[in-house]
C-alpha cells in the first residue's frame, strides 16, 4: 500500500536503494562467517556486492557517514516523496537492528563456546537480514510499501 499517492519508476528504484546498507552490513555474518564456508556457490550470487563491501570497508566510518546522511539528508528532507523517505528509514532501522546483534552476537559467542550454536547463531542473523531485504526490494520496486512487523510502524512514526 502507498501512501502518499502513486510512485514513478524512479521512486521505486531511489526506494529500494537503500537496503544495500543493511545489506551489506549483513554480508559480514554471512560472507565471512559459516553459511559460505558451507555453501560456496553462494559467494557467485553476492559477488557484484564485493566491490562495495571493500569500498564500504576501507573508507573509515563509512557505515556511520552513510547511516547519518540516509537519516538527515533523505529521511527528515520532507521535500523528498514519502515512499522512499518511508524505505530509507525502514533500511536504517534494520541496520540498526543488525548493529545491536553485532554488538551482542561475539559476547553471546564467547559465553556459550558452542561452535554449532554459534555458527547457527551467525547463520540465522544474515538468513533474517537477506530475506528482510529481499523482501522489502522487491515490495519498493513493485511500488508498494513492505509490512514488516514493528520495522514498519516506527518508520512510520519517525517519517509522518
Amino acid at each position: 500500500m502507498t501512501w502518499q499517492g502513486s510512485t514513478t519508476v524512479r521512486d521505486r528504484i531511489f526506494a529500494a536503494l537503500p537496503y544495500l546498507l543493511p545489506l551489506i552490513d549483513g554480508l559480514g555474518f554471512g560472507f565471512d562467517r559459516f553459511l559460505f564456508e558451507q555453501f560456496p556457490a553462494l559467494r557467485v550470487i553476492f559477488l557484484p556486492l564485493v566491490p562495495l563491501l571493500q569500498i564500504y570497508r576501507g573508507v573509515p566510518f563509512a557505515g556511520l557517514i552513510i547511516f547519518f546522511g540516509l537519516f538527515l539528508l533523505v529521511v527528515r528532507n520532507t521535500d523528498i516523496n514519502y515512499f522512499i523517505r518511508l524505505n530509507t528509514m525502514q533500511a536504517i532501522l534494520i541496520d540498526i537492528a543488525l548493529i545491536l546483534c553485532s554488538l551482542v552476537v561475539p559476547f553471546l559467542a564467547n559465553v556459550i563456546q558452542v561452535p554449532l550454536v554459534v555458527e547457527t547463531l551467525y547463520n540465522t542473523i544474515f538468513l533474517a537480514i537477506l530475506i528482510a531485504c529481499v523482501y522489502a526490494v522487491s515490495s519498493s520496486l513493485m511500488g508498494r510499501d513492505s509490512e514488516m512487523p514493528l520495522i514498519t510502524e516506527a518508520a512510520r512514526m519517525q517519517v509522518r
